[in-house]
């Protein structure tokens, strides 16, 4: 994680890292069901990855839905251009 020329500023504690893996863990919907205290920071890392990987898929599923609606929905120019603006961000 860290590099040759790197200080000790820039060093991530055991402490630190270990605060960041239990923030991730309270994000993801399925190690925070219940009390899943004792899950390996690999296992959250694994399932953080698997999670952004659906939401993104998601996230495509949605915008190919959406540019359908688009293309049979009689909007004007004006406002079709509003929506793309609003999904771009």
């Amino acid at each position: 994680m860290s590099s040759q020329g790197s200080t000790a500023s820039n060093k991530v504690t055991d402490d630190e890292l270990h605060a960041l893996i239990l923030k991730l863990q309270t994000l993801l919907p399925q190690l925070n069901q219940g009390r899943h205290g004792g899950v390996s920071a690999t296992k959250v890392l694994n399932e953080t990855c698997s999670y952004i990987r659906r939401l993104q898929k998601e996230v495509d599923e949605l915008s190919e839905r959406l540019s359908q609606h688009l293309g049979s929905t009689d909007i004007t120019s004006f406002d079709e251009e509003i929506l793309r603006n609003l999904l771009q961000q």
